[in-house]
């Protein structure tokens, strides 16, 4: 009994260890969201914040600063959700691809959602129709892989000859948007191409918070945190995970879903936002390591927190102009990478 007290106390500081990263990353999530709501053309000081914040719970918006508030609460809430659902995605696809260099885009999937989102602008130029036109895109293509790759997600080839034919396939695909996205820009009226150019760049300007996001965001969470331990096990013995236990084609077909809805549900609420599902589990992975029980969680989080804080600065480092947030992200995460990217060929 006593030879396993040693284990049984590292097993709690473990979790100590993980729960308060967690608990670190949650305030971080919360800070970020409060500064992004209290910095503008228009300053908001802590009083007025939290004045401001206690009208909108009762239902009151009298004042200048409920009104910002209200403004720019619905934007950082759009720019969580948008980030916490492309870094999640990111640590999905990178286990079922098993390749740290894979994102949320790398399957074609957000080529899809660019089809459907410039065809709507080119076509119809309405908000609402935009965003589910760019949805329904993305899951087209979603499920367009899904039918090309079902032998592989199934589970029936063997890891290290499924994972490098599912992204040709996602590639090729992803190739085929591309051309389609340059015929229209090509053919598209000057009136609509600087909105189809913020769009592909990625733009929180006009997002708009609805449910669908966060209700996409909570399953997928849900479900990866409940698979967890067997994501670990396809990670490391890909090969043989059924052997442990693991329901390889089920887990398999489960990330790719999940993924898939998550990066329609980012693309389809803010663009093409490079760089978030990339550079941001590396970050974590660096930090705290592998396994997924804690990677998962912490990814989702600094990654929302992330775009947050991105969308901050691409709103007001030019001031009253605004930049599109993907340009934030890509100045961010193309040095961020390269660093990240030398540390991995050093380990």
């Amino acid at each position: 009994m006593a030879a396993h007290a040693p284990a049984v106390r590292f097993v709690r500081h473990e979790r100590r260890t993980a729960l308060i990263v967690l608990l670190v990353l949650a305030a971080a999530s919360c800070v970020s969201i409060l500064l992004a709501c209290a910095i503008g053309s228009v300053p908001l000081s802590p009083g007025e914040l939290f004045a401001a914040l206690g009208e909108l719970a009762r239902g009151e918006r009298g004042t200048l600063a409920a009104t910002l508030l209200e403004l720019r609460l619905g934007r950082a809430l759009a720019a969580f959700v948008t980030g916490a659902a492309l870094a999640l995605a990111g640590v999905m696809m990178q286990a079922l691809l098993r390749n740290p260099l894979a994102d949320p885009y790398v399957l074609g999937v957000s080529g899809g959602a660019a089809v459907g989102a410039l065809a709507a602008i080119l076509f119809f130029g309405i908000g609402w129709m935009v965003d589910a036109a760019a949805f329904g895109g993305a899951i087209g293509v979603a499920l367009l892989l899904f039918l090309l790759a079902y032998r592989d997600l199934r589970g029936t080839a063997s890891a290290e000859g499924s994972a490098p034919l599912l992204l040709l396939t996602g590639v090729v695909v992803a190739s085929g948007c591309g051309a389609l996205v340059t015929l229209m820009l090509s053919v598209a009226p000057d009136n609509r191409l600087r909105g189809m150019v913020f769009w592909l760049i990625g733009d929180l300007s006009s997002a708009q918070p609805g449910i669908l996001p966060w209700l996409v965001w909570g399953g997928a969470l849900v479900y990866v945190l409940r698979a967890a331990r067997s994501i670990n096990i396809l990670a490391m013995h890909a090969d043989n995970a059924a052997a442990f236990g693991v329901r390889v084609s089920a887990l398999r077909k489960g990330l790719f879903i999940s993924s898939a809805l998550l990066t329609a549900s980012a693309v389809s609420t803010a663009g093409s936002i490079g760089f978030v599902g990339l550079i941001v589990p590396h970050a974590c992975r660096f930090a705290w390591g592998p396994d997924h029980r804690l990677l998962l969680p912490a990814a989702t989080l600094a990654g929302g927190a992330f775009l947050v804080l991105a969308d901050t600065l691409a709103r007001t480092v030019i001031a009253p102009q605004q930049l599109p947030v993907g340009v934030i992200t890509a100045i961010i995460g193309v040095p961020v990478f390269l660093v990240q990217l030398h540390q991995l060929h050093r380990r």
